[in-house]
């Protein structure tokens, strides 16, 4: 849904990363299948885990292994995961559709725009590294940059230090319920993206956050760029 633009006055962006800046889904799916072809299980398709990205890599692998989180296995199959993705990060990984535009418009009038994730410091830093971004944020906050991570507003309120800028004149989007409630909570406007990875039993039109977009294109017009 696109409204009309927020009436809070925006100057910064502050992105989730997986499922909202950058579509990773096939990486992260290709490393899980790494892992399943090694215990000699059949690979899972990307319909079938796409959902689960932004849910982090231990519950695909709980899905593909049907195991408890809590579990040894659970434990020792995430390891494999993490090492599969971060021998081949950014194969696949790209802007998701509109978002150099948007990214490029921020940039034009002078705006600033950082990522908060709950991705490890690690995998956040070797794939911006990876990658051929055409614009660097001025700020990345990963999920062990701090003790806590999203939905606690501490590592946006972090992002917003690190920037310069208020809360009150920032806006988190992001692809998960926590990312609402952190940004909620750190006293930002939150937008809802609808493009992202989401389980067919959420709907972000639930989530409270000020708007939803269903492309990476609304954004702009949504928040006066």
């Amino acid at each position: 849904m696109l409204s009309q633009p927020l009436n809070k006055c925006i100057d910064t962006v502050l992105f989730d990363l997986d499922g909202t800046l950058l579509d990773t889904h096939l990486d992260l799916i290709a490393a899980l299948n790494t892992v399943l072809e090694n215990h000699d299980k059949p690979p899972l398709s990307a319909k079938e885990l796409r959902p689960f990205v932004s849910k982090g890599a231990m519950v695909m692998v709980c899905l593909a292994f049907r195991c408890n989180p809590e579990s040894d296995e659970a434990g020792q199959r995430w390891l494999e995961m993490l090492d599969a993705y971060r021998t081949d990060i950014a194969r696949h990984t790209v802007l998701f559709p509109g978002m150099d535009q948007v990214l490029e418009k921020i940039e034009e009038n002078g705006w600033k725009w950082g990522i908060v994730t709950n991705k490890p410091g690690l995998y956040t830093d070797l794939l911006l590294s990876e990658l051929a971004m055409p614009y660097r944020p001025a700020a990345v906050v990963s999920g062990d940059t701090l003790k806590v991570k999203k939905p606690n507003p501490e590592p946006l309120l972090l992002a917003c230090s690190t920037i310069g800028k208020p809360a009150s004149t920032c806006v988190y989007i992001g692809d998960d319920e926590r990312d609402i409630i952190a940004g909620k909570a750190a006293g930002m406007p939150t937008i809802a993206a609808s493009y992202g990875y989401i389980v067919d039993e959420e709907n972000p039109e639930d989530w409270n956050a000020d708007a939803v977009v269903s492309t990476a294109s609304e954004i702009s017009a949504l928040i006066g760029l």
